[in-house]
């Protein structure tokens, strides 16, 4: 039997819909556009695939959903059982928690996933305004709370992981942000800088200067150790903060060799399957290539082809957060 070292990373936009108005997303419900998510039918015959490839190749695979806003794509905890049960395949999700104040689809969390981010960029009131949604933060803290308690009855759920964007406006409270999700039981916390793709318009006000960057750098160890003994990790390495140093610079961080596609692959709501949300135009490939876990086995070499090929534009300045280390720290990988 073949055997492949690491987990292989499965990051699937199911769809573009979203019922938060974030003034720093492309998907806010403020932006009126057509809205499109997966064809069920294509999600569950690649799962299938996907399992066929986890047995065959002694891989792990971690699904993890995204949007839009995943937790409300209707079809979404049906097919999150068909993957967990039929398939075999461990499931994350990024959720902004709107939809966890339902008490079954808390229970539904607990049953089928192994991870489960919840997006927080500010608190209180600042977190409310950023993403036009009075009360939330408060809502997330108690729907939060009652997914961890359910966790302790069952004995068994998700890791609970956070994730925030930081801003020119938000990052004097980021010490303060990390000693409530500690409260919440939150176990692993990353962070983005406030990036200008989605919404060039907010970025020039909103984004981090490199002076902020510095402190952060400056502060993190501290706060990694005090967070540690509260049970709460801090993710995001040394390239990591280069990275971001170097976007506050407008310097380019070029990459021309990322291993496309062997430890991480990203599917959008059209059923394209490219090594990162940033090159589908150029090495993305239908899921309709995909039709054996030996297809998926081999492509890793097709992308690394296309990649020799000819290099897309934005290699030249990676954007991808994972390639850098958003997902590590001084001590382990994480997936």
């Amino acid at each position: 039997m073949n055997r492949v070292s690491s987990a292989l990373v499965i990051v699937w936009r199911i769809t573009e819909a979203c019922d938060l108005g974030c003034h720093f997303c492309a998907y806010s419900r403020h932006l009126h556009k057509p809205r499109a998510s997966a064809d069920p039918k294509q999600v569950l015959d690649f799962g299938a695939v996907l399992g066929e490839y986890a047995k065959v190749y002694s891989r792990d695979v971690l699904v993890s959903w995204l949007g839009g806003e995943p937790l409300r794509w209707p079809p979404l905890l049906e097919i999150s059982r068909a993957f967990k049960h039929q398939f075999g395949l461990r499931l994350s999700a990024t959720t902004n928690g709107t939809a966890l104040a339902s008490a079954n689809v808390r229970e539904q969390v607990a049953e089928l996933f192994d991870e489960l981010t919840v997006s927080i960029d500010g608190i209180g009131a600042v977190h409310d305004r950023l993403r036009d949604a009075p009360g939330l933060f408060e809502q997330l803290r108690k729907h939060v709370s009652e997914l961890h308690q359910l966790k302790l009855q069952l004995k068994h759920g998700p890791r609970l992981r956070a994730n925030t964007i930081l801003m020119r406006d938000t990052i004097c409270d980021f010490p303060r942000l990390c000693e409530m999700l500690a409260e919440w039981s939150i176990a692993e916390l990353t962070f983005n800088a406030l990036g200008g793709r989605d919404r060039p318009e907010f970025f020039p006000d909103h984004s981090l200067q490199l002076e902020q960057i510095e402190w952060l750098r400056r502060a993190l160890p501290a706060l990694r150790e005090r967070m540690a003994q509260r049970g709460l990790t801090i993710l995001g390495n040394n390239p990591y903060l280069n990275r971001l140093e170097r976007a506050a610079l407008n310097l380019q961080s070029p990459i021309s060799d990322c291993q496309p596609g062997q430890q991480f692959l990203f599917i959008d709501e059209h059923g394209i399957v490219s090594p990162c949300s940033y090159t589908t135009q150029g090495y993305g490939l239908p899921l309709s290539d995909l039709r054996s876990a030996a297809d998926l086995h081999h492509l890793p070499e097709r992308f690394a082809q296309r990649q020799r090929q000819q290099l897309l534009a934005p290699c030249y300045d990676c954007p991808s957060t994972q390639v850098f280390g958003k997902f590590s720290n001084a001590k382990r990988p994480i997936l």
